[in-house]
């Protein structure tokens, strides 16, 4: 055996041990900012005594994608219970959707109103 000292270094450490780590490489790790996942909206469809039930399922047919059987059962609900649910979305969306719904109904002078309110 020999004399010497046996040093060892860490990977990539110089020789130096007063704590200069230039030579040091590293593997960067990105890291992924956790997204918020955004809030949800109900749209609201309300019940007047002057929107006929037609017109109720054409705009839930046209605006909600509701195939004609989901929009006569969301009519009948509006009809007898007052309110009905027409979606759930972003709050952009299901505020474009109500003003849609809102917009058309007037055209056509119906008094008929949508609703947004946060879900959950």
């Amino acid at each position: 055996m020999s004399d010497k000292k046996h040093t060892t270094n860490n990977p990539g450490q110089t020789g130096n041990d007063d704590g200069d780590r230039r030579g040091d490489t590293g593997v960067a790790l990105k890291t992924r900012p956790r997204t918020k996942k955004p809030s949800m909206y109900k749209v609201l469809m309300l019940n007047d005594d002057y929107t006929p039930m037609e017109f109720v399922i054409h705009a839930l047919e046209r605006f909600f994608g509701k195939n004609h059987d989901e929009a006569m059962a969301i009519m009948l609900h509006v009809h007898t219970k007052g309110v009905g649910l027409c979606g759930v979305y972003t709050y952009e969306v299901a505020e474009m959707k109500a003003s849609q719904v809102m917009d058309m109904a007037a055209q056509h002078q119906h008094p008929l109103q949508c609703t947004v309110e946060k879900d959950g």
